[in-house]
């Protein structure tokens, strides 16, 4: 019976027959703890549900939530949607270059050369403006300005340097690109920006030239090329202690504004096209015959060596003869311009005579010379044959004719004495620059430096110089030549009676026929306590004018008598 009673209750427990009825053994089961819950662990707790009141304030506040969110998602989806979907679509966000202003360029007596003016074309940079003064071009030079793509966006950001002081130092003048971002629509108009960081102006320069002893320059010798046939024309003018260019200029030229600007291809087409070319600048890249203008470095060299007294006289007859290589029967003839009788250096200069180069140069009859390694040795050593470092453009090395040049540049012929004869006079395959010329005779000048020379203005400071080494009585002895050149020789049309100027001249033929040829002048001032060397060529003019770089130098000290005096002073 027992038995019975407790199956009962178990299938009660199970669900089975459960009639409702609970017994007390049920409801105090956990009263003994019996499955041994640990109490302190809150084992065996009976949790409390959350009241509804919780819960409603939680469902309000989700409902709050979600309505503020079904309303935001309205808004930009129903309302606003089109709106702004077109907006999504046309909008962007860009970096902008801000452009810095180019650094402006003074003369050295601060005169404004370049500058920058605001631009109706392109109004987020500057034009470059340069003063309209003849002769500065190709000091000057001009620039590219950025450039955009056909979508309008920029593909080269900077206003690069593309000749003279522009390029030269383009880094100093360029300074640094500033970034905006800027958020702007289909059409281009912009919705809002801000500075990422600035751009920083370029640096001003401050050149050594005097723009109006330049231009002046310039004038001189553009008049005499079209009034004579020259085809083209250069000069320097050099601070022999500081390597200062004080002037420098070189004809025909360009106009720097219209490169710059780079609209009109007709003027940029003739400028290619012309035979002159206005691109080269003659002054620093020009190769040209010297002449007679290398004599003074032959007559140091002669002295260096021994070669000569100073005083020694030599007879120009008007030539000198030698038996000819190819036939032994007939003689070659070195003539000189004209006979000038017995002179010594001093006169061989002063008159330029041929003669007297050719025999202390090659060597004749009983007179030794100094021979064509020995005459290299002393062009060199006064910066011939080597392009000369320094704040100056690029320039060339030119040709000094010998044995070594000749066997490459003509293969089958041997090296002659007459090839040393007229390298003594500077013909042959000699060729120099106007900046090469202008330099070394500054060395005759300052007692026997080379000077680097710069476009900077140093204000006093000293320039870069390499010693010599020569001996100052020999360089005296050169020195008191060219200066009875302007008194009594060839330079004569620079005397001045109240300036002292030293000079050599030089007449280089030009072709085989000769018809043409270059007509140079240089030399320093004033003699007494030179300051300042110059060098002008006058290129390919014909043969029979009698006017040269000697008259466009006179023309330039009468000028500078009246403006700029202080040059002239010791």
């Amino acid at each position: 019976m027992f038995f019975f009673t407790k199956l009962k209750r178990i299938f009660r427990r199970r669900g089975f027959g459960r009639s409702g009825e609970i017994f007390p053994d049920e409801i105090f089961l956990d009263s003994s703890n019996l499955p041994d819950f640990n109490r302190y662990q809150f084992e065996g707790r009976l949790e409390q549900p959350i009241s509804r009141r919780v819960l409603v304030y939680l469902g309000l506040f989700l409902a709050v939530i979600f309505a503020v969110f079904l309303g935001k998602v309205w808004s930009l989806q129903i309302i606003h949607g089109e709106e702004l979907n077109s907006r999504s679509r046309l909008n962007s966000l860009r970096h902008v270059p801000i452009f810095p202003n180019r650094g402006v360029i003074y003369d050295r007596n601060n005169f404004l050369l370049v500058e920058n003016s605001p631009s109706a074309k392109h109004p987020e940079f500057a034009d470059r403006t340069y003063k309209n003064i003849s002769g500065l071009a190709h000091i000057l030079g001009f620039v590219s300005y950025p450039k955009k793509d056909s979508s309008g966006f920029y593909y080269n950001l900077n206003s690069d340097g593309r000749d003279g002081v522009e390029l030269l130092f383009n880094e100093t003048l360029s300074g640094s690109i500033g970034v905006k971002l800027i958020e702007v629509d289909a059409l281009g108009e912009i919705d809002s920006e801000s500075v990422i960081y600035p751009p920083t102006d370029g640096l001003s320069l401050y050149l050594s030239i005097d723009q109006g002893l330049t231009s002046a320059l310039h004038q001189n010798i553009e008049n005499l090329a079209e009034r004579v046939g020259f085809t083209g024309g250069a000069g320097v003018i050099l601070d022999i202690k500081t390597g200062e260019v004080l002037a420098s200029t070189s004809y025909p030229e360009f106009d720097s504004t219209i490169l710059t600007e780079g609209r009109d291809d007709k003027a940029i087409s003739r400028y290619r096209e012309d035979k002159a070319k206005p691109f080269l600048n003659r002054a620093t890249a020009g190769l040209y015959t010297p002449g007679s203008i290398v004599k003074p470095y032959v007559a140091v060299g002669v002295l260096e060596e021994g070669v000569i007294e100073p005083d020694k006289n030599i007879l120009s007859t008007g030539s000198i003869s030698i038996p000819n290589p190819y036939d032994k029967s007939k003689k070659s003839v070195f003539n000189d311009w004209k006979a000038h009788g017995y002179v010594d250096m001093r006169k061989a200069l002063a008159v330029s005579s041929n003669v007297y180069f050719f025999e202390v140069g090659g060597g004749f009859e009983e007179q030794g010379g100094l021979g064509i390694e020995r005459l290299e040795k002393y062009f060199r050593l006064f910066g011939f044959g080597e392009s000369i470092l320094g704040d100056i453009f690029s320039n060339k090395s030119g040709i000094i004719p010998s044995p070594k040049w000749k066997a490459e540049a003509f293969p089958d012929e041997p090296w002659r004495i007459g090839d040393t004869y007229n390298t003594s006079i500077g013909q042959y395959g000699f060729l120099v620059t106007p900046l090469q010329a202008v330099r070394a005779v500054a060395a005759i000048g300052n007692g026997g430096f080379l000077v680097y020379p710069t476009l900077l203005r140093l204000d006093g400071k000293a320039g870069e110089k390499v010693k010599t080494g020569l001996n100052p009585a020999n360089l005296a002895v050169v020195r008191e030549g060219m200066r009875e050149g302007v008194i009594s020789g060839t330079a004569s049309g620079l005397y001045f009676s109240d300036l002292a100027v030293a000079a050599k001249t030089g007449t280089a033929e030009l072709d085989a026929a000769k018809k043409f040829v270059n007509s140079w002048v240089t030399g320093f001032f004033p003699y007494e306590n030179p300051r300042f060397a110059f060098a002008v060529l006058m290129e390919k003019g014909p043969r029979g004018n009698v006017f040269g770089a000697l008259s466009v130098m006179r023309s330039v000290f009468e000028w500078m008598q009246i403006n700029t005096p202080e040059y002239l002073r010791n």
